[in-house]
């Protein structure tokens, strides 16, 4: 098994890795990304000064969208396994595009609820579709590091999405404004993916009955655990970090700096991480990822909390803690999720890549959700800082499980004899 690693490459050239059609797969999956992170860190502010809503009720109606995402995932899978799958992506990103121009229509709060909440299902089924292809696209030996770098595209929308969204926002006063560029560029996104050249996936054989792993694999469902609680962490942050950093922290102006810093720790680790994943270290990866992940969350909340109770008075030493632990956690996530995803994919058969990529997606959506949703409840009862708090247990409680029970439960269902 060693000498296949260390030697088998040698035997033949390098399959190309950065072909014509995993670029575009790639540069849609940015645009997809950018509309969502352009209005993320504003729409609790936009829910609060526009409709007067109070911080449970913005969990409640943020945390609906990750909720309908999560019940289309399972289908998602199921489609994109089963049918064309560059229909299957077409018909779910033009439908993601039309929903925004719903908020630009949403006069109510109920009406924009309404619309977030629905608005949940194409994404849902979109990010599946598109990873799947761009699973599809890559040269099977350069296919674990692809996807490695295919999340390259998704943190650097997270770099410079929330960033352009709050400057824009600080200059015109006009959320309408971001509700239009999101639009704009969602459908330039699904005028890219429509020139994606891909074969047909291969259909399910002739009279199976349709059975559960077909909407949930099953064979990876720990890993799914996992994943729900890592989720959780990220949820909470995403979407209460812009209000906590101006209620709690004095810090109005410096969200888009935290997300962009947040996303060159994405972009550096995928890139610092690629020679382990083409090596096939995804346990290596996994917990390594979690461990500095860890260590940013804490941080993050540490030394905001013993300011708050006079131990520490420096607010240099606070805002280097605000800013480096979104270095920390960036580079923690970047290592993490591309080995969970692979790991995921191992697990599974050739013709369940749809039903691995949404399983991963949904437990990560499910953890959203629940961050979302408890974060908001938390929050209105005993404080941002209570929050944070429960995501450094949460987060603690992850770490503890896959080091327990998870690593050797991807060992022993692993398909992959070429990764570890």
């Amino acid at each position: 098994m060693f000498f296949v690693r260390n030697f088998a490459p040698m035997d033949k050239p390098m399959e190309r890795l950065w072909n014509s059609n995993y670029c575009k797969v790639m540069t849609a999956n940015f645009a997809l990304f950018f509309a969502f992170y352009v209005l993320t860190p504003l729409l609790p502010l936009y829910l609060n000064e526009h409709f007067g809503a109070t911080k449970d009720v913005i969990g409640l109606v943020l945390s609906g969208y990750t909720i309908t995402a999560l019940l289309f995932r399972p289908f998602s899978g199921y489609f994109v396994d089963t049918f064309p799958r560059k229909t299957v992506l077409m018909v779910s990103f033009t439908a993601f595009a039309i929903f925004f121009a719903g908020y630009l229509a949403a006069s109510t709060l109920l009406m924009f609820t309404i619309v977030r909440t629905l608005h949940g299902g194409p994404f849902g089924a979109l990010t599946v579709a598109n990873s799947t292809m761009a699973i599809d696209v890559l040269p099977s030996s350069r296919r674990t590091e692809g996807i490695g770098f295919y999340g390259l595209s998704n943190n650097l929308a997270m770099a410079i999405a929330p960033t352009i969204g709050i400057y824009i926002y600080q200059l015109s006063g006009s959320f309408e404004l971001l509700f239009w560029i999101a639009l704009a560029i969602a459908f330039a996104g699904l005028a890219v993916d429509a020139t994606v050249k891909q074969t047909l996936p291969r259909p399910l054989p002739a009279g199976r009955v349709i059975r559960l792993d077909r909407f949930f694999l099953l064979r990876g469902w720990l890993l799914g655990v996992n994943m729900v609680a890592f989720g959780f962490c990220f949820g909470v942050l995403s979407n209460y970090l812009a209000i906590y950093s101006k209620e709690r922290m004095g810090i109005t102006s410096g969200t888009g700096t935290y997300f962009m810093l947040l996303a060159v720790g994405l972009m550096v680790s995928r890139l610092l991480g690629s020679k382990a994943l083409r090596r096939g270290r995804l346990t290596h990866n996994a917990g390594e990822g979690m461990c500095i992940s860890l260590v940013g969350y804490t941080l993050f909340i540490l030394l905001p909390t013993l300011a708050q109770f006079s131990i520490l008075n420096s607010q240099f030493l606070i805002h280097v803690a605000y800013y480096g632990s979104a270095l920390l956690i960036g580079l923690g996530n970047g290592h993490m999720w591309p080995a969970f995803q692979n790991m995921t994919i191992c697990v599974a058969h050739n013709n369940q890549r749809g039903t691995a990529n949404s399983t991963i997606l949904i437990s990560w959506d499910a953890g959203m959700g629940l961050g979302i949703l408890a974060g908001g409840i938390i929050a209105e009862l005993l404080g941002y800082s209570a929050a944070f708090w429960a995501v450094v247990l949460v987060n603690v409680l992850g770490v503890a499980t896959y080091f327990l029970r998870t690593r050797d439960f991807f060992l022993r269902r692993n398909l992959n004899n070429t990764v570890y």
